[in-house]
């Protein structure tokens, strides 16, 4: 038995997120089912984490132990063949049989992009969250960093089957800001995890900032310890990318 890891890019935006769902189209399930054919029996692939229904990637990383002796590049070209087009895998390496994307995972970035401009083009619609309205955007780049540090996140996080656990929701961002690209204001975020709708809760936060409906006092206290205030209002799922997942 040997283990391949490799990176996926993918358009998020027919599929109902990456994990396995009955009856349902996703990026897991579409892998398992092609990856399998290959094998002649079923596999389990795993990645660094789930994404939404909706959210696109750059390069999630993923693995799969296999039978098969095919060579890793071979398995890169019939994998891709396929695949539907809008999931792709590249960079595939052997790796030790307990490697494990989620585990081994040190950080994560991910990028949120928010069009500005009155007119989106219907080519980014599925890319880019279209905002034209009034924003203060120095406001939003100056609360930004805010978040950079250790923070307890709960009021950042939706309701998830792990809370029953009583997980920590203590996260560290290594990276929080913006950078504006002709039209679209984008917003970058390094950390060592994230939860669930964690980045899309931050953003949702930091465009309250730019309404003005939200200050820095604000931000302040849902990073506080023990903060109740609930989760959100979450930005829409389809301007959200996964980045890249860096490990050792």
């Amino acid at each position: 038995m040997r283990r391949l890891r490799f990176e996926v890019a993918y358009d998020g935006t027919e599929f109902h997120g990456w994990q396995v769902q009955p009856g349902l189209p996703t990026i897991q399930g579409a892998l398992e089912e092609v990856i399998g054919r290959i094998e002649g029996k079923p596999v389990s692939v795993v990645a660094s984490g789930r994404t939404d229904a909706g959210v696109h990637a750059h390069a999630q990383v993923a693995a799969v132990s296999l039978e098969n002796v095919i060579p890793a590049d071979n398995f890169r070209r019939a994998v891709n063949r396929l695949l539907p087009r809008s999931i792709r895998i590249n960079h595939v390496f052997e790796v030790p049989p307990d490697f494990h994307p989620r585990f081994h995972a040190r950080r994560k970035t991910y990028e949120y992009r928010i069009f500005r401009d009155e007119v989106c083009p219907p080519f980014q619609r599925h890319l880019v969250y279209h905002h034209p309205f009034p924003l203060d955007e120095t406001a939003m780049i100056e609360a930004a960093p805010l978040f950079e540090g250790e923070h307890d996140f709960t009021a950042f996080a939706a309701s998830d089957e792990k809370d029953l656990l009583g997980a920590s929701k203590v996260r560290w961002i290594f990276y929080s800001g913006f950078i504006r690209t002709d039209e679209t204001l984008i917003y970058q975020v390094t950390g060592s995890g994230f939860l669930k709708h964690m980045v899309r809760n931050i953003v949702g936060v930091l465009l309250e900032v730019g309404k003005r409906n939200l200050h820095t006092d604000d931000v302040l206290a849902r990073l506080r310890p023990g903060c109740n205030i609930a989760a959100g209002p979450a930005a829409p799922a389809r301007g959200l990318f996964l980045m890249s997942v860096d490990y050792e």
